[in-house]
């Protein structure tokens, strides 16, 4: 039997990733809310802002404001999209932490997605990721598509480490691997996990898996299998990608943490707040939650 990573990072994507593909606006202030439960639940790195164009997400328009309004928890990262430099000099100046960047291994997705190529559009990031070496910040590089693409279908794991090995020459500090449409298995997910890691350091690898399939907790213990240590998930289920067609929520947080529980795995995080947390956000947007972990731990409270 493998031996399993002893202690986990989880990323807690839910406020940027999770809420942007709500069609109903959220207020600044249920976000602020939402991302204070969420520091109070012990979070290390808490994705809260995206600094794109409002005509392109209207949900993160109030990005801004809701970074000035968080009561930041000593040591924790709150990270922000930047797809360019004015979202760069507009998460700079709200004080992240950490900014994204993001890329496809998928040419197909690229090309829908941002209208460029992959390489293109890895070029396109040089000056922010400059710029956030340059003031200290840290800097993520996120890839979309990484075990399956909507409109190409297979993507090759040296697709995979392409992108990766262009992200590490940008000098990212972490490394997304994202099942974006969550079409991917056990099997394949080491693969594709394995094959990153000739490119990159395996503990600065991170697993961002959908829940699609229903395959996303399956590929998080095969991840943990050839030792990835950090995983993205989103409270209550929350999101999925506008530009995916067919893509489901995230994983999960409250699965991720029983998960993590009962195998007896170090989250640093109070599964009973994060399960608080996703109850909050999911009666504001007026639907029960999409955990099965977070909804059970409610149920049985309840009585």
């Amino acid at each position: 039997m493998s031996t399993l990573p002893q202690q986990v990072k989880i990323v807690e994507v839910g406020p940027r990733d999770g809420l942007q593909n709500e069609k109903e606006s959220v207020s600044a202030a249920v976000k602020i809310e939402l991302v204070d439960r969420l520091s109070r639940a012990g979070f290390a790195n808490i994705e809260a802002a995206s600094f794109v164009s409002p005509k392109w997400v209207p949900q993160m328009a109030t990005s801004t404001e809701v970074m000035a309004g968080i009561t930041r928890r000593a040591g924790a990262i709150y990270s922000a999209l930047t797809p360019n430099m004015q979202g760069f000099d507009a998460a700079l100046a709200a004080r992240a932490d950490e900014v994204v960047i993001f890329g496809s291994a998928s040419e197909a997705f690229s090309q829908k997605n941002i209208n460029c190529s992959i390489a293109e559009s890895i070029a396109r990031f040089e000056s922010v990721a400059k710029a956030a070496k340059e003031h200290g910040l840290r800097l993520r590089g996120s890839i979309s598509c990484a075990f399956g693409c909507p409109y190409q279908g297979e993507v090759s794991l040296d697709a995979v480490a392409d992108v990766v090995g262009r992200m590490r020459e940008l000098g990212c500090d972490e490394i997304d691997i994202a099942d974006t449409i969550g079409v991917s298995t056990a099997r394949k997910t080491q693969a594709v996990m394995l094959r990153a890691a000739q490119e990159f350091h395996l503990d600065r690898i991170s697993g961002h898996f959908h829940d699609t399939y229903g395959q996303a907790l399956a590929n998080i213990y095969a991840s943990l299998e050839v030792g990835v240590s950090i995983f993205h998930s989103s409270v209550s289920g929350l999101g999925g990608c506008p530009y995916a067609k067919g893509a489901t929520g995230n994983v999960a947080t409250e699965d991720v943490l029983y998960l993590m529980q009962g195998l007896g795995i170090e989250t640093g995080i109070d599964l009973d707040m994060v399960v608080d947390a996703g109850q909050f956000i999911s009666q504001h947007l007026g639907r029960k939650g999409s955990s099965r972990a977070g909804n059970a731990i409610a149920a049985k409270r309840a009585g």
